[in-house]
């Protein structure tokens, strides 16, 4: 796996000037994490994106900033609500001899003989496990084969879902992933949820800073659409 890395700068800007600080191309953010006290950064903007767009699940990302190097997970990210712009990121400082929780996406392998050959409807349950581990067995991702699904009614659950030895499932072992059903379409037995590509991670001792203000400065820098 590509490492991705990230270089930002401390940011002394903070409110209703942040609009101007992205005119300029710079992204606000902040820095937190156990031992570490909460920093106001920036970074570049276009190269921000390119990098978050490119990391897959849970992955660790380098930042560096003013020099000093961090292993940080993307907690919170803000967008545009029209054009989908980066408007601000959280970014949580890893200890690596500390253990996280974290949830883990799951994706789909192989393919189902009950769904090819016996016109099954494949069912899906859960799309991501809640795990606890040592920063460096973090996984971006846990694959699930669907190969093993080879009746009507056959299903996958949590505890089928193969993990290093070094990885500790909290999710409830009986939840279901996946499984095949005779109905005429696909169900979803998940609730709705906005689609996210950052990692939840449970953390004692976390401090973040509650940057007033840049919502408003950001509406307020917006040009009246075009009518």
């Amino acid at each position: 796996m590509t490492t991705a890395t990230l270089v930002a700068t401390k940011r002394t800007v903070t409110g209703k000037q942040v609009g101007q600080l992205r005119r300029a191309g710079q992204m606000p953010a902040v820095l937190y994490g156990p031992g570490t006290a909460p920093l106001t950064i920036q970074l570049n903007t276009k190269a921000t994106a390119q990098v978050i767009r490119h990391i897959k699940g849970t992955q660790l990302i380098d930042l560096t900033l003013d020099g000093i190097p961090y292993k940080v997970l993307v907690q919170e990210l803000q967008r545009d609500s029209i054009r989908g712009d980066l408007l601000h990121a959280d970014f949580y400082v890893v200890d690596m001899s500390r253990m996280l929780r974290v949830r883990v996406p799951l994706y789909f392998t192989g393919s189902s003989y009950a769904v090819v050959s016996l016109s099954g409807v494949l069912v899906h349950g859960l799309t991501e496990i809640e795990i606890e581990c040592l920063p460096a067995d973090l996984p971006a991702s846990l694959a699930v084969d669907l190969g093993a699904l080879n009746e009507i009614g056959s299903a996958l659950h949590v505890k089928d879902v193969p993990v290093p030895p070094a990885i500790r499932v909290l999710t409830d072992p009986e939840d279901l992933v996946a499984r095949v059903t005779y109905q005429a379409k696909e169900e979803d037995l998940t609730t709705p949820a906005a689609a996210v590509a950052t990692a939840e991670v449970e953390v004692i001792e976390k401090g973040k800073i509650e940057e007033e203000g840049e919502a408003e400065a950001e509406a307020e820098a917006k040009p009246a659409p075009k009518k």
